[in-house]
């Protein structure tokens, strides 16, 4: 949370004063009167910040957004929920925490694993980043399911130890972050509460749990930053990043191998190559194209230097989610126990892309055909504003260690895509603004 500004400009309490002279008693009275003046102003400071609505301003929506509170929790009731949840229904079944449960990715991959027998049981803390329905609805359809969503943040100690108190997670997975990469010029402490102080609260609470659990999480392709060499592998430098959201996220990945070594967390990282598909998230290109199209709006659609083609590695959800159980099923046990290394732990980072770099104009083209619409296209320069040129994965480490390969071309998955959009936004009248 933002901290509030100290007023460094109160009057010091007054020094000794001479009773016989009227000069010094008024200077005293003047004192006290300015004192009295700035404890007013200063208790008005602590009203606005503390007590005036969240939506009334844009900074206190910043504020609402990174904040700690948590819907109620605790007692026979939530705890009967959680264990329902968590309740492993297969042989080989595992229990697992799912941060951002209510996001994109981590909607699908809290679905597929209750599907096959895991127990699940979600946290999200339901920010306003993009439209809050759209995860409530998520979170409807998690439910009938049979998975709980805890609401709550990841910084909450006091929750994740309620939370493993009454379930002893053996896995987490760990997708709850700030996401976005233009967004981070509008509210960069957001990325580094949720992306650095998000991550390091978990990883301090995993490490103390007894066992440890092994952890899987999130980090990006956005860590190659500025690299000119194509395809982009594990190995290949990770130190240009092109935005703060690229930094937060090549922290973490240097947070998560400090972690590993001295306290011997078992940790899988997720290079997530520009995921897409039903259920997405309103800020991807994809998504707004897909509404501005139908609306009649002009889509902008960037070029690089010299109209440089801007191309992205388009992966469809369902194949990121069998690239994220891939990672939890080969998983290794920590090798903590309270807070201390017994051995050395396992510790990855694999690429979950596509292969296939689309231009963004072809992405914009089969939107066309497929929305029966013809899209009004205006041609702008890259901005800085964080993004990059290209992204492009070569997967042959996952595929080698976690037998993942992609099947669904752009084509297919977009077309999935615009059937669910149609039938959430338009014959379900939901407005997409």
């Amino acid at each position: 949370m933002s901290s509030m500004k100290h007023i460094d400009n109160i009057p010091s309490t007054p020094g000794k004063f001479k009773e016989k002279s009227s000069y010094n008693r008024l200077r005293l009275h003047f004192s006290i009167a300015k004192l009295t003046f700035w404890s007013f102003v200063f208790l008005g400071l602590i009203f606005v910040c503390f007590f005036r609505s969240p939506s009334s301003s844009p900074a206190s929506s910043d504020l609402s957004r990174r904040s700690l509170r948590t819907s109620s929790y605790d007692g026979p009731a939530w705890e009967k929920r959680i264990k329902a949840s968590a309740k492993i229904r297969s042989r080989n079944g595992i229990s697992v925490l799912v941060t951002g449960a209510a996001g994109f990715v981590g909607t699908h991959v809290s679905s597929a694993l209750k599907r096959r027998g895991d127990g699940v049981v979600g946290l999200d803390n339901f920010n306003d980043y993009y439209d809050p329905s759209l995860k409530r609805a998520r979170q409807t359809l998690l439910e009938g399911a049979g998975v709980y969503i805890v609401e709550g943040d990841i910084n909450d100690v006091t929750l994740l130890k309620k939370l493993f108190d009454v379930v002893q997670f053996n896995h987490v997975m760990h997708l709850a972050a700030q996401a976005g990469v233009r967004y981070a010029m509008e509210n960069p402490s957001s990325y580094v509460h949720s992306n650095i102080a998000g991550l390091v609260n978990l990883l301090e609470f995993c490490k103390n749990a007894n066992p440890q659990p092994s952890i899987v999480w999130a980090s990006s392709s956005s860590v190659y930053g500025l690299n000119t060499k194509v395809p982009f592998f594990e190995s290949d430098r990770t130190d240009q990043p092109a935005s703060l959201y690229a930094a937060t996220k090549k922290a973490g990945e240097e947070i998560a191998h400090t972690y590993n070594h001295i306290y011997g967390l078992s940790l899988t990282g997720l290079r997530f190559f520009t995921v897409y598909g039903p259920w997405g998230r309103p800020d991807m290109a994809y998504f707004f194209f897909t509404r501005d199209i139908l609306k009649g709006k002009s889509i902008s659609i960037f070029e690089g230097a010299n109209h440089g083609t801007v191309a992205r590695d388009f992966t469809y959800i369902d194949d990121i989610v069998k690239g994220c159980l891939g990672a939890l099923d080969t998983a290794e046990k920590s090798t903590g126990s309270g807070g201390k290394k017994k051995g050395p732990a396992q510790l990855r980072v694999f690429n979950l892309g596509n292969t296939s770099p689309v231009p963004v104009s072809d992405l914009v083209t089969i939107l066309e055909r497929l929305l029966k619409v013809k899209a009004k296209r205006a041609l702008m320069k890259l901005p800085r504003n964080g993004d990059v040129q290209f992204t492009h994965a070569n997967i042959s480490f996952a595929q080698r260690e976690l037998g993942y390969k992609p099947t669904t071309d752009l084509q297919t998955g977009l077309k999935k895509f615009v059937r669910w959009y149609l039938s959430y936004y338009v014959d379900g009248k939901k407005s997409a603004q």
